[in-house]
């Protein structure tokens, strides 16, 4: 072999050396996880109890919406005061579940949408009926993203409670986070329950109206959350509730026990609790 003929093959090497390198970087920069299909996603069931009150007009707003968006499960869960009624969930319909937007504009963007959604229902209802009645405006909200991810919403005196290990924690700034890497990739059965009585006698209104928002990751040892209006805030402590409902594994006699409790204590302002339970 001449050393023309060497040097064409060691050229023609190269560039073939060249074009093997060349895709197999366009394989691995294509390469993406595999999603999870549709039959792991965290089985949700949720039942609800309702006591009406002598005015239904003043019972508080309960929500209870699965948003399927992809491959995506998506929770949303809601008890609102009634002045606020649909109008969070309505903000959260237009500006981010309608949307259907990506798996990972949904995990970004769903702290933010929650809070401004919170925002404009509270400047609406400051706009038609004053500051006054904008202090005493309370309500609180839950959203479960392919049960991983918690996102949680309160203002005025509603709560936001998980139980952790049967230990009480509350968002915002009294909520502690869990050290990174102590959260599984568990799939979680959630089970809801909505108990709402509305109370005439009288109407407590709330002593402010401020806005926490708050997201963690749902870990293997976040047993259930409790979304609690100011009915049962007034009258009993967090660890109080969770301490009364820890045992019952049913979601819905769960949510029956704590209303029936608040009523038993005479809160004098209406009852509403949602109950989630992973499992």
């Amino acid at each position: 072999m001449g050393l023309k003929d060497l040097h064409v093959k060691l050229k023609q090497g190269l560039q073939l050396r060249r074009i093997l390198k060349m895709n197999t970087g366009s394989k691995k920069k294509g390469a993406r996880v595999a999603k999870k299909p549709s039959w792991m996603m965290p089985a949700v069931s949720h039942g609800y109890h309702v006591v009406e009150g002598y005015d239904e007009s003043k019972s508080d707003f309960v929500v209870v919406q699965r948003e399927p968006i992809e491959e995506l499960e998506l929770w949303f869960f809601g008890v609102f005061d009634p002045r606020i009624g649909d109008g969070v969930t309505k903000y959260m319909q237009s500006h981010l579940f309608d949307k259907k937007p990506k798996e990972s504009q949904i995990k970004g963007k769903s702290k933010e949408t929650m809070r401004k959604a919170y925002l404009g229902a509270r400047a609406k209802v400051k706009g038609t009926q004053g500051s006054e009645e904008t202090n005493g405006v309370g309500s609180v909200s839950a959203m479960v993203i392919d049960g991983e991810k918690l996102v949680l919403a309160n203002m005025g005196d509603y709560r936001a409670i998980v139980c952790r290990d049967g230990l009480a924690h509350e968002i915002g700034s009294r909520h502690k986070q869990s050290p990174k890497g102590s959260w599984s990739h568990k799939l979680f059965k959630v089970h809801i329950l909505m108990c709402d009585t509305g109370n005439a006698a009288s109407n407590k209104q709330s002593k402010s109206s401020d806005l926490l928002v708050g997201a963690e990751k749902i870990e293997n040892n976040t047993e259930f959350v409790i979304l609690a209006s100011s009915g049962i805030c007034e009258v009993m402590k967090n660890q109080e509730a969770v301490n009364l409902i820890r045992h019952i594994e049913n979601p819905q006699a769960a949510a029956q026990g704590l209303a029936r409790e608040a009523s038993n204590r005479m809160s004098r302002s209406n009852i509403s609790c949602l109950v989630i339970r992973f499992d």
